[in-house]
């Protein structure tokens, strides 16, 4: 084997290796951009959901304040009740002392 044949096989292993490892690295490249484009969509679906999210304290809250306005209003209805009640009985009250039929 020559010098010359010597320096081919060794151009030619050389150009094996740099396709090998360009091979590689665009299979790198590509592999980065899936994760980068699925990273995007995991972060815009993580938003959506985030903005959906968002107000359910104040749900909670208004859930707490309902409650409150319920009690006040069952509080109202009894007072009401109670009003009517005693405005019934009021004609048979004054027609009695006033003696009136």
């Amino acid at each position: 084997m020559t010098t010359t044949d010597l320096w081919w096989i060794t151009l030619g292993l050389g150009a094996v290796v740099i396709a090998v490892v360009a091979v590689l690295l665009i299979m790198i490249v590509v592999a980065a951009q899936r994760i980068d484009r699925h990273a995007a969509e995991v972060w815009h679906t993580g938003k959506g959901i985030a903005r959906n999210t968002a107000a359910i304290w104040q749900l909670q809250q208004t859930n707490t304040t309902a409650g409150q306005i319920l009690a006040g209003a069952a509080s109202i209805a009894a007072t009401a009740e109670s009003i009517d009640h005693r405005l019934a009985a009021l004609p048979g009250a004054l027609t009695a002392l006033l003696g009136k039929k």
